[in-house]
């Protein structure tokens, strides 16, 4: 059983794959928490022990299945973000056939995905719907605590009971996340990034939200008292309540550049024109205009600098729920240069030099998230259809 240290708590706690798990009364929903799918961000972990604990020792009343799992236990041993290749990059849905059918890993963390990925399945098939998957996380930069979510309705619509700020469009630029597999499976599922990796608040933070996502799922029975209680100790730990943000670009780090953060850049930060952000093989990286900045990178391992984010308005986060509500995108098919690329109709395939008017922009509204296919062509990849919403329809979050 790996013994895994937290710097911010100055602590070791032994960890194995199920932190913990307590079954309540039958009827209930089954909620899964993630601690540790990068090995160095452990307030996940020290919180979802402190937490069951409290479930215990409290004898508080449980409605269905609360799991803590860990995500990369040889990277949390070892005290390092991933030890071959970023854990967090790898679940490909090909690669996952491959894997578990040959029973073969090729490396540390294709091993760690075939044990989850096989304790995932058991819980999906013991567990009662509805699921939901909460992943914690905590950054190398500074940063306020925030969600990150696959852009669906479904997504969105639980996490605007969450006071915080919500990032969209993370899938279109990380691939292989454990997140969007899952997303892709219909269920609801999110990311909490609780603050930076060695501060103690952190763990906190954490603690908050894993008990408000209890309370918000009816895992727990709990009082509006400390309901309320929960939501302004999130809302208190940041700031830009329910503000929506969309990534619109990612700096890449390639295998032989020489990335170089410059020191002082924290999240959502906004940053002038002609600010110096990197070193970049010895060159400046220097921003052409303002920008707001998203995970500036501040550690060893990762291919991810920094993103660059801005505010979604409320009148186009309206403009895509009626869009996707009435299936323009079905529509859209009719059109020169627009076709499905798949036959449950979840993919749309653009030529962009017959339907130029097609920006990834205009996608987006719709649930589609674009990656250039080949030097012409867009394929856009849908959420809404995959969706269980029914699963969720006689929640009490889903009806506010």
């Amino acid at each position: 059983m790996p013994l895994v240290h937290s710097i911010a708590l100055n602590k070791d706690v032994h960890v194995d794959r199920i932190i913990d798990h307590v079954q309540g009364k039958p009827g209930g929903p089954t909620v899964v928490f993630f601690g540790g799918v990068h090995g160095n961000e452990t307030a996940g972990v020290f919180a979802l022990k402190e937490v069951f604990k409290q479930i215990r020792g409290q004898n508080t009343i449980v409605h269905g299945d609360i799991y803590g799992v860990s995500g990369n236990l040889g990277a949390l041993e070892t005290r390092q973000r991933f030890q071959k290749e970023d854990f967090n990059r790898i679940w490909f849905p090909e690669r996952i056939e491959d894997i578990i059918e040959s029973n073969r890993a090729h490396h540390s963390e294709e091993n760690e995905l075939n044990h989850l990925y096989v304790l995932l399945q058991d819980i999906l098939r013991r567990g009662t719907s509805p699921f939901y998957f909460l992943d914690l996380h905590t950054t190398s930069s500074d940063t306020i605590p925030f969600m990150v979510l696959n852009d669906s309705l479904l997504n969105r619509k639980f996490a605007s009971h969450f006071p915080l700020p919500i990032i969209l469009g993370i899938e279109e630029y990380l691939k292989g996340a454990l997140l969007s597999y899952i997303n892709e499976l219909g269920y609801v599922s999110l990311g909490f990034e609780s603050g930076q990796h060695d501060d103690g608040q952190a763990v906190t933070n954490c603690m908050d939200f894993i008990r408000y996502s209890l309370a918000l799922t009816q895992s727990l029975e709990t009082s509006e008292d400390e309901l309320e209680r929960l939501r302004k100790a999130i809302s208190d730990s940041g700031r830009d309540s329910h503000t929506f943000y969309e990534i619109y670009h990612q700096h890449d780090i390639g295998p032989e550049n020489n990335f170089k953060m410059f020191p002082g850049f924290i999240n959502f930060q906004i940053i002038p024109k002609g600010a110096s952000l990197a070193l970049v093989d010895g060159v400046e990286l220097k921003t052409t205009k303002r920008r707001q900045i998203f995970m500036p990178l501040y550690q060893a391992q990762g291919n991810e600098g920094f993103y660059f984010i801005r505010p979604i308005p409320k009148f186009l986060l309206w403009l895509s729920k009626q869009l996707r509500r009435f299936r323009v995108d079905h529509i859209l098919v009719k059109l020169p240069g627009v076709e499905w690329g798949d036959p449950e109709k979840a993919t749309l395939v653009v030529d962009q030099r017959v339907a130029r008017f097609f920006a990834k922009s205009f996608l987006h509204l719709m649930g589609y998230r674009a990656r250039k296919f080949d030097r012409s062509h867009l394929r856009a990849k849908n959420r809404e259809s995959a969706s269980k919403s029914s699963e969720y329809s006689n929640t009490r979050w889903f009806n506010k």
